[in-house]
């Protein structure tokens, strides 16, 4: 199928596509660190080459401003690269783990890193960019294969990206596959070892069904309406300027953009002004017209945004609420009073639609956050260290943020993901590592004489004189390790094991 940008593939594509990932991993091409360190180099340049191409793709798509695209898809994504060419040598090494004393001689332990193998990676519409490659930075630093599949919904960044790929990465083993639901599809019906899927529940349980036909493993990064709390004593000018700014990044189109807040009347007498103030400051009188403004990315959502405004039957617009559907346009809007089972409190809103849910104290809004699906990310405001640490001790989600939004998906040395309905598995730094990889238990042992007349005690036939020896030295002698004797402990070992050898020998003599 081919639409008017976007080139889909077709089966045989498709087909070949993962056959050659597979065959690709299963020779050890991609295994060698300095392979994967080239690789990684090269996705840099990809996007370094490419600012403006990307930018302007990003723009096409969702009228994203250049500010956004740069600070949040592609500075974001070079950050990602750095961070796994700084540590590849160290998240990649061996690690040695001590043994238990039952295995402390003549033993070693060893964790394995090694990749999972062929992945597959469907990336989103709504970062287009960043979420199709900072995954794919996760698969090349592990050593895995991968084909991407970035969402035919922004046309112009998949087919862009399509582009480069095969010009700057190793076109057998690291894939593009553009198409719909068909395509996808086709994807899912083959064996992967493991897929990266972000996007919607609905979409993340059809992926699920597919995958537990082969006991795939998974990584699922989705959403869900992720709460603000506000402290009545918070600083509401502070508190709604970076409440604006995580709700108009990319038009409210964001995993974890505030869904909705929880607020007293006390302090939205305060807020509401502050809001207002706070979105005159970012965008002038009207929005619209500003540069900085990004719009719905097409008219199926524009259109959902506006049935739920429309359908929902409490709650009165205090800010914005104006619509240009040629424009796929929609005001930073805020709505007041709005009642906890209406219309706009059952889906996540993605989208820049801000529902005030009054709340009598902080027990009612952690009441009601927990009645909901564990969200992706929890944000609290407030200087109350007792008020934030009752609400972190109560409620579950997949990440928080204290005083701010948006921002802790940045930090690379935070593992960033869901839980339950919001997502399983995370990645980020060495989290997107781990992701990729399969810590592989390795236990090396000798074939020494004596350690296999120790080891008699284990097999049959059992006698009470071996399960007394066996007791002594799984039970008693450990015990010394709490003791002044831990650093004697394996020549205490030693000598128990050469006894029990001793002694065998001399009964058989």
């Amino acid at each position: 199928m081919t639409t008017a940008i976007l080139n889909y593939h077709t089966e045989a594509e498709i087909d070949q596509a993962v056959l050659t990932v597979q065959q690709t991993f299963r020779s050890g091409y991609t295994r060698p660190l300095k392979f994967r360190r080239h690789q990684l180099e090269q996705l840099w340049r990809l996007i370094d080459d490419n600012t403006d191409a990307l930018c302007d793709a990003l723009y096409k798509d969702l009228r994203k401003p250049q500010y956004e695209a740069t600070l949040g898809e592609l500075i974001t994504a070079k950050e990602e690269i750095n961070d796994a060419l700084v540590h590849l040598d160290e998240w990649a090494k061996d690690e040695r783990t001590t043994p238990s004393f039952v295995n402390r001689v003549g033993t070693t332990c060893i964790k394995r890193k090694e990749p999972k193998g062929a992945v597959l990676v469907i990336a989103p519409w709504n970062y287009p960019v960043y979420l199709a490659l900072t995954p794919l930075v996760g698969a090349i630093a592990a050593g895995c294969t991968a084909v991407l599949k970035p969402s035919e919904v922004t046309p112009h960044s998949a087919k862009l990206i399509a582009e480069l790929i095969p010009r700057y990465l190793d076109n057998k083993a690291f894939i593009v596959v553009n198409g719909g639901a068909q395509e996808t599809t086709q994807l899912l019906d083959h064996k992967w070892d493991h897929i990266f899927y972000t996007g919607n529940g609905t979409v993340a349980k059809i992926i699920m069904k597919a995958a537990a036909k082969h006991l795939t493993s998974m990584t699922l990064e989705l959403g869900g309406k992720s709460p603000v709390t506000i402290d009545e004593n918070a600083n509401m000018t502070v508190a709604a300027k970076r409440i604006a700014f995580g709700k108009t990044f990319n038009a409210g189109q964001t995993c974890v953009a505030p869904d909705y807040i929880l607020i007293t009347a006390k302090a939205e007498e305060k807020f509401v002004p502050a809001l207002k103030q706070a979105y005159l400051e970012m965008f002038g009188a009207d929005p619209q017209a500003s540069k900085d403004y990004a719009r719905i990315v097409n008219t199926r959502h524009f259109k959902r945004l506006c049935n739920v405004l429309m359908e929902n039957k409490s709650g009165d617009v205090v800010i914005g609420g104006q619509a240009d559907e040629d424009d796929l346009y929609i005001a930073p809007t805020v709505i007041a009073n709005v009642e906890r089972d209406d219309k706009l409190m059952e889906e996540e809103i993605f989208g820049p639609l801000l529902p005030l849910i009054r709340v009598t104290d902080i027990d009612d809004a952690i009441e009601y956050v927990n009645s909901k699906d564990d969200p992706l990310a929890l944000y609290i405001f407030s200087t109350n260290k007792k008020l934030v640490n009752k609400v972190l001790d109560s409620t579950r989600s997949g990440g928080v943020l204290v005083n701010d939004t948006l921002m802790h998906v940045s930090e690379g040395t935070l593992p960033f993901g869901g839980t339950g309905p919001s997502g399983m598995g995370s990645y980020h730094g060495k989290s997107s590592f781990d992701a990729f990889t399969h810590v592989r238990s390795t236990m090396i042992k000798g074939l020494s004489p004596v350690m296999e007349s120790a080891m008699g005690l284990r097999y049959a036939p059992y006698t009470a004189r071996n399960l007394s020896v066996a007791k002594m030295i799984l039970e008693t002698i450990p015990q010394f390790k709490r003791g002044f004797l831990q650093k004697y402990i394996k020549w205490i070992i030693v000598a128990v094991l050469f006894g029990v050898h001793y002694a065998r020998n001399r009964r058989l003599s």
